[in-house]
This record gives C-alpha cells, sequence and structure tokens, in this order.
C-alpha cells in the first residue's frame, strides 16, 4: 500500500480511474465497508485522508478533530487498499487558505444544488459547511481522477449534495459514479462515526436515542406522527433536538404524506458532541 502525498504520484502510478473513497481519517468500520464495496469494481482503490478546514464553522471540532494516521494505515491496508492519499493543504488549496475559505462561502463562486441550500436541515444547522465540502470533494475529484467514488448514507444530505453536484457537471466530472453505501452500526444499533469517540461511557446508551428515534418513527402512519415520536424519543435520551424530520428521499424537501419514497433525518446534540442519522421510511400507499 503506498502513502502518497503529491497527486502526481497517483497518475504516475496508473491510479487514474480508480475507486476512490474520500474520508478525514480517525476510520472505522464503516469506512471499511466503504473500501470492501469499492473492491468489488476490481479497480485498484485509492483512500483519501483529509481534515478538510474550510467545511468546518468557527465554533466547531476542527483542531480536535481526531487525527489516526498509523492506525488508519493499518485497518486500511488488509482491506486491499492500493494508496492512502494524504494531500497537504497547500495541495489542496494552492490559493492559499484564506482564499478558499472565502470561496467556500460564495455562492457564485461555489454553487450549490438546492438540496444543499433549501431543506433547512445541515445547511441551516451548519452555514457554509457544504460550501467546503463541495470544494473539497471537487478538488479532490480533479487530483485523484477516479472512476467511481463511494459515500455512506450515514451523511445523507451530503451524499445527495455530490450526487446532483456531479450530475450537474459531467463536463467536469466526465462518467464519475457516485456509490452510495448504507450506514454502518455497532450491534447496539449506534451509527459508526469518528465523532463517536467523543461519547464517554455513560453517554454511548444515551446516544442510542437516535437510533431507536428512527425504529419508533416506523409505527406512524403520518408524517406529523413520526416527527412527534421522533422528538419524543430524543428528549426521553436526554438529547438535544436540532431537527427530527421525515422528508422526500430525493429533494430532502418536507412531504405531507408517504406517497413516494421519504427519508427520516435526525441531529442532536448531546453534551458538546453533534450526532446524526437517518433511515428510510417505510411507504404507506
Amino acid at each position: 500500500m503506498r502513502i502518497v502525498e503529491d497527486p502526481k504520484e497517483l497518475l504516475a502510478a496508473d491510479l487514474a480511474g480508480s475507486a476512490f473513497v474520500p474520508t478525514m481519517g480517525a476510520l472505522h468500520d464503516g469506512h471499511g465497508s466503504l473500501v470492501k464495496r469499492a473492491r468489488e469494481g476490481g479497480r485498484p482503490i485509492v483512500v483519501s485522508i483529509f481534515v478538510n478546514p474550510t467545511q468546518f464553522g468557527p465554533n466547531e471540532d476542527y483542531a480536535r478533530y481526531p487525527r489516526t494516521l498509523e492506525a488508519d494505515c493499518a485497518l486500511l491496508e488488509p482491506l486491499g487498499a492500493a494508496a492512502v492519499f494524504l494531500p497537504s493543504v497547500e495541495t489542496m488549496y494552492p490559493e492559499g487558505l484564506a482564499a478558499a475559505m472565502e470561496a467556500a462561502g460564495d455562492p457564485s463562486r461555489t454553487p450549490l444544488p438546492a438540496v444543499a441550500r433549501e431543506p433547512r436541515l445541515e445547511d441551516a444547522c451548519r452555514p457554509g459547511h457544504f460550501g467546503g465540502v463541495a470544494l473539497v470533494v471537487g478538488r479532490l475529484f480533479d487530483l485523484v481522477q477516479p472512476s467511481a467514488a463511494f459515500f455512506g448514507e450515514k451523511d445523507y444530505q451530503q451524499l445527495r449534495l455530490i450526487e446532483n453536484m456531479v450530475e450537474a457537471d459531467r463536463a467536469r466530472y466526465g462518467a464519475l459514479r457516485v456509490v452510495p453505501c448504507p450506514t454502518i452500526r455497532e450491534s447496539n444499533g449506534l451509527a459508526m462515526s469518528s465523532r463517536n469517540r467523543y461519547l464517554a461511557p455513560d453517554q454511548r446508551e444515551l446516544a442510542l436515542g437516535l437510533s431507536r428515534a428512527l425504529q419508533v418513527a416506523h409505527s406512524a402512519q403520518r408524517v406529523e406522527t413520526a416527527e412527534r415520536l421522533m422528538r419524543d424519543t430524543l428528549d426521553a435520551h436526554g438529547l438535544e433536538t436540532e431537527y427530527a424530520v421525515v422528508r422526500d428521499a430525493r429533494s430532502l424537501m418536507p412531504v405531507a404524506g408517504f406517497e413516494r419514497p421519504t427519508r427520516a433525518l435526525i441531529a442532536a446534540r448531546l453534551g458538546a458532541t453533534r450526532l446524526i442519522d437517518n433511515a428510510p421510511m417505510t411507504v404507506w400507499r
């Protein structure tokens, strides 16, 4: 497994057209599942590790975000990754970080699809976040030149952003496929996340409120009932709800019923840790 810092080395190693898994590191079995899915296509796998400053707000956890390169490489090597791409901030943003931060926050320079602007979910809770995501993912695609890129459904609105972004600019991204992969959960139902390591042992039981809220929502036959049940479950676990909603699975806009595919999405805080989760809803006819 190669450790690569210069993107020219990826091309020199004939890794263009790879199966690509972009990450911020602090890897876990959820990331491992993306690599396993990428392996199915038979192409060499490139995994990037880059903690992207442009997608963190001023009061978020960029400085303390876990950086565990040695453990990350130990997880990736037996899974068959061909290369780990470790770009620097200078490689990612040759115009300078200050200019990149400005571009991420300027819709005229980093335009976002409606799914990342209008639903009032992560876009409202984390202003500027998706501008940074679009900027870094587009830059990574330009540098790595993959044929397919694999993203987990746990960050569902992010996934929809990237799917829309690629489809809207085929002149830039060519035939690149964005492949959604299911959320991987711990045995108790907690969605795997790099931020779970922030949780104290006694908080992990409370954090199960997210997955339990998603489960109880399936007992509802009305959208408003599902949303109330989710909020009640989060409250019972001592979680501070940011949103707990049922939305159209593609646009993420509000729905009146279950006539078309829908998704339940949750964001909640447990102390200083922010957690998100989601699941497809049963479509009632």
